[in-house]
């Protein structure tokens, strides 16, 4: 049977085609082309090399700018902290890719995500990668029955280091990727390469005192706590953004219990039921702790059992039972 593997260059999807070469599958390479990088081509195509399989190269800078880069962009002007790489996963990789690799005639399509697929009634769920320093299933909530379905994980059993030393028996070292794949450097530097009006507003205390003046609300995120630009006597933490306004405070402040997350999506396309109690991470490096949640249509009401710190609207709420990923939505609101 014929799979397309998303062949980046690195180390993790080389490894994921070599290991379906070996299962005995007819793999092709498949290389999604989102920059001007010459490097990130010329990498794929050594892998392919090493691996004596066909690369097929696919263009998709203008989609990925509009549908990964914009509004990755507009969300930071927007004071909200984006998680591209959820976007790249379901619009990009499961969506125009996996089209691509349709039409050259493969029937799977392949990535180096650590994770794991395992049937459930009649239907596929994910489960945590082996390697939970390394899990990735955080990114993958929003992929449907149909992407899992054509969907092969072959690290999901694997650990990093049996990767890397995998690789490199074949002859292929490589550093590890950047967190942001399109951005070299300070993300900030990055937007600021893109036309937009910048808009000055108030930094104030949680009693609306004006302590200084920012340049614009995507210099900051939630939680942060250097490069405020103030003059203080004790530490100051971003603790939200609104209406141009940076609101900062004490580190306890950061703690909070309640969210609101919105456009939810159910791996089983379904929640469990709409109230139910499971766990829950806000960011990728979350280890994830208890909650109960309530849903009401596309919305998701989140209480953690006990205050987490940083809750940033912007990136993803992602809900586990267990090791099995249930579904998540995007953070819209911190609520007191």
């Amino acid at each position: 049977m014929k799979v397309a593997v998303a062949l980046s260059g690195g180390v993790d999807s080389f490894v994921s085609a070599l290991l379906l070469k070996q299962e005995g599958y007819e793999v092709t390479g498949i290389f999604m082309r989102i920059s001007e990088d010459e490097k990130l081509l010329e990498g794929s195509r050594f892998a392919a090399s090493l691996l004596n399989i066909r690369l097929h190269i696919v263009d998709l800078r203008e989609p990925f700018r509009k549908l990964v880069i914009e509004p990755f962009v507009k969300s930071y002007l927007e004071g909200k902290t984006p998680n591209p790489c959820v976007v790249c996963n379901e619009f990009m990789k499961f969506s125009l890719l996996k089209e691509e690799a349709k039409k050259i005639g493969a029937a799977l399509f392949a990535t180096g995500h650590y994770v794991r697929k395992v049937p459930w009634n009649g239907k596929w769920v994910l489960l945590k990668g082996k390697d939970l320093k390394r899990d990735q299933s955080y990114f993958l909530w929003r992929i449907s029955q149909k992407d899992l379905e054509e969907a092969l994980f072959p690290l999901g059993d694997k650990t990093k280091e049996e990767v890397k030393e995998l690789a490199s028996s074949y002859g292929l070292i490589r550093e590890e990727s950047r967190e942001v794949c399109f951005i070299k450097g300070d993300y900030r530097t990055f937007i600021e390469s893109f036309p937009f009006e910048r808009k000055e507003g108030p930094i104030v205390d949680l009693e609306g005192k004006v302590l200084g003046w920012h340049k614009g609300v995507h210099l900051f995120t939630i939680g942060q706590r250097h490069g405020l630009g103030l003059k203080k006597e004790r530490p100051f933490y971003v603790l939200k953004i609104e209406d141009n306004k940076v609101i900062v405070g004490p580190k306890e402040a950061l703690f909070k219990k309640r969210l609101r997350a919105k456009e939810a999506k159910w791996i089983l396309e379904e929640p469990p039921s709409t109230e139910f109690f499971c766990h829950g991470k806000i960011r990728y490096r979350h280890e994830g702790a208890p909650c109960k949640v309530l849903i009401q249509e596309e919305e998701i009401y989140c209480e953690f059992l006990e205050p987490q710190m940083a809750i940033t609207p912007g990136q993803a709420l992602v809900l586990y039972e267990g090791d099995r990923l249930l579904g998540g939505g995007w953070i819209e609101e911190v609520i007191d």
